[in-house]
């Protein structure tokens, strides 16, 4: 009977194992396709890189066709200090797969110190803490000994021993970000020490999670300029690399800003396949900015997962005037 339960353990973190890989198409971590609107998930670096306060939530249904598939929310706030020479943020994500079958609660601290090169080029380098909470329903799952030959699942109780249902562990992150008036770029690495998310003993060498790898390069090009802020055009072409273990995504877009509208369009290509296309179109006013955002995918898992939504929310708490040393980015906000 041990030897039973002991396989009925890592048969069902094989499971959960498989949840978590499918939870961003090609890795462990969940992804949003609005990158730069939710800044301090891409990149810890970009913690109080604007001259006002901010909050910014984000919330993406992945393959919503498909019932009780991954639902991620996050909340962040960040703002730059003069006297710490650099930006605080803090930042809330909750992740479900398979309707609340295993959550995943983080909680992050982010800081960032600006670097003046020249008074062209400025460089922000960050460290980011976090405290991460992982559970299992494990109400939801069927257990070999619920089910007798010839007559289904016929036992409501599980036999099974189950040593926890949550399990909690540290993560760190760091990022740097170079920009210029025009030019943006940054590389980030999450789960530096390689925490393990393995809810039993035998299975923690096994559940390690893997650290995610990220760069992004983007331009802000002016395609006209106008005293009347309605008026001003500018294109905005991006790339976004990321690596999980052995998996990659490469995103390649553009954004057109006319005044207050954003329109958008990305191509994501992944390890094995083209992935979707990503269709954006924001709104950005004065103290608000809202953007939605479509994954059209166009995978052979088209025919069970056509798509993805995701919604982003910002709001602009206090404008601060900005000092000669207090440079802000100028990227795109979708």
């Amino acid at each position: 009977m041990r030897l039973k339960t002991r396989a009925g353990r890592i048969a069902l973190t094989h499971i959960i194992a498989m949840l978590l890989v499918m939870a961003d198409a090609t890795a462990q971590d969940p992804h949003f396709s609005q990158f730069f609107a939710n800044p301090l998930y891409t990149n810890p670096a970009f913690a109080g890189s604007t001259h006002h306060a901010r909050v910014v939530t984000n919330t993406r249904n992945q393959w919503s066709s498909i019932a009780g598939t991954f639902t991620t929310i996050s909340a962040a706030f960040d703002e730059h200090y003069d006297i710490l020479n650099g930006g605080i943020g803090i930042m809330l994500t909750r992740d479900q797969a398979g309707i609340g079958l295993l959550t995943t609660n983080t909680i992050s601290g982010l800081y960032s110190y600006q670097i003046n090169v020249n008074k062209y080029v400025t460089v922000r380098a960050s460290l980011q803490a976090s405290l991460v909470q992982k559970t299992i329903d494990f109400g939801n799952f069927t257990w070999g000994d619920q089910i007798l030959r010839n007559q289904g699942i016929v036992k409501p109780v599980t036999g099974e021993s189950i040593d926890q249902n949550a399990i909690f562990f540290p993560n760190f992150a760091s990022g740097i970000i170079v920009y210029t008036s025009q030019f943006y770029g940054g590389v980030a690495i999450h789960n530096l020490l390689q925490p393990s998310q393995g809810f039993w003993s035998e299975t923690k060498d096994s559940s390690i999670i893997s650290r995610r790898y990220t760069g992004h390069l983007g331009l802000q090009i002016p395609i006209r300029k106008s005293k009347i802020a309605k008026n001003n055009i500018s294109i905005s072409p991006n790339v976004l690399y990321m690596q999980q273990g052995p998996f990659t995504e490469i995103n390649l877009g553009m954004y057109y800003n006319k005044g207050s509208y954003i329109l958008g369009s990305y191509f994501r290509q992944t390890t094995a396949n083209a992935d979707a296309l990503i269709f954006l179109i924001g709104l950005r006013r004065e103290k608000l900015r809202i953007g939605y955002s479509y994954d059209a995918t166009i995978s052979n898992a088209r025919p069970g997962a056509r798509g993805s939504h995701e919604v982003s929310l910002a709001f602009e708490l206090r404008k601060r005037q900005p000092k000669s040393r207090v440079r802000a980015i100028r990227c795109p906000e979708f």
